[in-house]
C-alpha cells in the first residue's frame, strides 16, 4: 500500500473516535493484497442451543445516560433484543476512564462517563449504589439471554473535552505505567499527547498502559479475577487488548526486553525497529534490520498477556467463558500488537510481507473459548469473500481461527459505518437485516455493535426480521 493511501486509512480510523454512539472505537483499518490467495471455507454451526448464537454489544458511556440510573430501562431493552432474537448480550463494565462498573476492591467505581448528546458532548453522573453488572446478569437471566462481561483492558484513563478521569490522572504511580509514542517530536508519554493535529479529533484520549509491564499485567488480572468472582456471568470479554498503536511501546523497559529477546544490543533506537513517527500499517522502506521481530515480539506480549488472563480466569470459574473482540482486518492488525488467528494459521505463508516464520507461534485464538470480530465494513458491502466486507470478514476470520474458540462469531457496526451520509436510511435498514444471515452463516454465531444505535434509530424490526430468516433457515 502506498504512503498516501496509507495516511487516508489513519484519518479515516481516528475520525472514528468522535462519532457517536460510541467515541472510541477501534483503529487499525486497512486492507492489503496478500502473495498467497487463501481458501476461504463458511463456518460451521456450533451446536448452540436455539440455533447460532446472536451477541449485540452494549457500550458504557453510549448508553450511560439511559442504563446507569435505571433498571427499568436496561430491563426495558432487553426484553427489546430478546424478543429481537438475540442470544446474549455483551455488557460493557470497563469503559476506557479504566475505572468499573463491577465490584472489586481493586480500583474505582465509575463516577461518571462523557456521551454525545443533542447539544454535543457532556457528562453523565451515575447515582445509584445498585451493582450494574449484577443487574444485567438478573434481568438477562430473567429473559433468557446469556451475559457477558467486557473490559476496556490495556486502558487506564480518558482524556475528554468535558474532563478527565481514570486512575492514570488520580495516581501518579499508575500514569507512570502508560505506554511511551514514538511522535515526531521524540519519545512521549501518552499522557502529554493529545490533539496532535490540530483538527479537533483527540487521537490520544484513551490512555492506554505499557501491555509489556509486568505491573500493567498484574493489575489487570486482579481486576479481571474479581470479575471472575460473579458466578452466574456467562462470560468475559477483552476489548482494547493490544498495544495503543503502532507507534507504541517505546519506552526503556519494552526496549531492554525486547534487546533480551533477539539476544543482542541495538546500536540505533528505534531505527532498528521502527522509523521516528512511523505511523502506517506498513512496511517502512528501507525495512529496518528488526521490523519484522519486533511485530512478533509485540505479539508474543499479548499472546502471552492472553494466555495468563485465561489461566487467572478459569482458576477463579473453570465455567466462564473466556473471549476477546477484535477487528476483523488481520491483514493490518499487526500494528496492534496483536495476531489473533490459531497457531495453526501459518501467518508467513500468506502474510510473507509483513510476517516472520515463527510469527504464526503467537496466534491466540486457541486460548478462546468466544471470539467477536467486528466485521466493520460499509452498509453496501455486506457480502463478499474481501476484508471490507462483512460476509468476507467473518469468512476469513472462521478460517484463521480454525482449531481455536468454540464460537467464532462477527458482525457490523450499523451506526458509524456511515460517517459521510452517502447511504440512505433504506438502505442502511436493509443492510441490517441482510447482516445477519451473511455473518452467521460465514461463521459460528451474528455479533452486532451497539444496542445504541438500534435503540436511537428505532432498528430493532430490522435486525429481528434478519435473525427471524436465520432461525428459519437453520429449520
Amino acid at each position: 500500500m502506498n504512503r498516501v493511501l496509507s495516511i487516508v486509512v489513519f484519518l479515516f480510523v481516528s475520525a472514528l473516535s468522535v462519532l457517536s454512539c460510541r467515541t472510541d472505537g477501534p483503529s487499525g483499518m486497512d486492507n492489503f493484497p496478500s502473495n498467497k490467495p487463501e481458501e476461504v471455507n463458511p463456518g460451521t454451526d456450533p451446536d448452540q442451543d436455539g440455533g447460532k448464537p446472536c451477541f449485540i454489544w452494549i457500550d458504557a458511556a453510549a448508553n450511560f445516560p439511559d442504563f446507569a440510573n435505571s433498571r427499568a430501562a436496561i430491563v426495558r431493552d432487553l426484553t427489546k433484543a430478546a424478543d429481537a432474537g438475540f442470544t446474549d448480550i455483551v455488557v460493557d463494565v470497563r469503559p476506557t476512564t479504566g475505572d468499573v462498573l463491577f465490584q472489586t476492591d481493586n480500583c474505582q467505581q465509575v463516577e461518571w462517563l462523557s456521551y454525545w448528546g443533542t447539544s454535543g458532548q457532556a457528562q453523565f453522573h451515575r447515582t445509584a449504589t445498585w451493582d450494574y453488572l449484577q443487574a444485567f446478569i438478573d434481568e438477562g437471566h430473567k429473559l433468557g439471554l446469556r451475559v457477558y462481561a467486557s473490559i476496556n483492558t490495556f486502558v487506564g484513563g480518558n482524556a475528554t473535552a468535558v474532563g478527565n478521569a481514570g486512575a492514570v490522572f488520580r495516581d501518579p504511580a499508575m500514569a507512570e505505567l502508560t505506554t511511551v509514542v514514538n511522535t515526531a517530536d521524540g519519545f512521549k508519554s501518552i499522557m502529554d499527547l493529545g490533539d496532535e493535529n490540530g483538527d479537533g479529533v483527540n487521537e490520544y484520549s484513551a490512555k492506554f498502559f505499557n501491555p509489556v509491564h509486568p505491573d500493567v499485567q498484574a493489575y489487570l488480572f486482579s481486576l479481571l479475577e474479581d470479575l471472575a468472582a460473579y458466578k452466574d456471568l456467562d462470560g468475559i470479554i477483552l476489548d482494547r487488548g493490544r498495544f495503543d498503536s503502532i507507534r507504541s511501546d517505546f519506552s526503556d523497559y519494552t526496549r531492554e526486553q525486547f534487546e533480551s529477546y533477539i539476544g543482542t544490543t541495538l546500536a540505533n533506537w528505534p531505527e532498528d525497529v521502527m522509523p521516528v513517527n512511523w505511523a502506517y500499517a506498513d512496511v517502512p522502506s528501507p525495512e529496518p534490520q528488526y521490523f519484522r521481530k519486533w511485530l512478533e515480539f509485540r505479539a508474543k506480549v499479548i499472546h502471552d498477556f492472553m494466555e495468563e488472563a485465561r489461566n487467572r480466569v478459569k482458576a477463579v470459574n473453570p465455567d466462564v467463558d473466556f473471549g476477546v473482540y477484535v477487528g476483523g482486518w488481520y491483514s493490518t492488525y499487526f500494528a496492534e500488537g496483536v495476531n489473533w488467528a490459531s497457531p495453526s494459521y501459518n501467518t508467513g505463508l500468506y502474510h510473507s510481507w509483513w510476517a516472520t516464520d515463527e510469527y504464526r507461534n503467537f496466534g491466540y485464538a486457541d486460548h478462546m473459548d468466544v471470539m467477536l470480530i467486528g466485521a466493520y465494513a460499509a452498509p453496501n458491502k455486506v457480502t463478499g469473500t474481501t476484508e471490507w466486507t462483512m460476509e468476507g470478514f467473518c469468512m476469513l476470520a472462521k478460517q484463521k481461527t480454525a482449531g481455536g474458540p468454540r464460537i467464532c462469531a462477527g458482525g457490523p457496526d450499523v451506526g458509524n459505518w456511515d460517517s459521510d451520509n452517502e447511504f440512505s436510511q433504506e438502505l442502511e435498514n436493509q443492510a441490517i437485516t441482510q447482516s445477519v444471515t451473511a455473518c452467521a452463516n460465514a461463521c459460528d454465531g451474528y455479533f452486532l455493535f451497539d444496542m445504541c444505535h438500534l435503540r436511537s434509530a428505532d432498528q430493532w424490526s430490522y435486525v429481528k426480521a434478519g435473525i427471524d430468516a436465520l432461525r428459519a433457515s437453520e429449520e
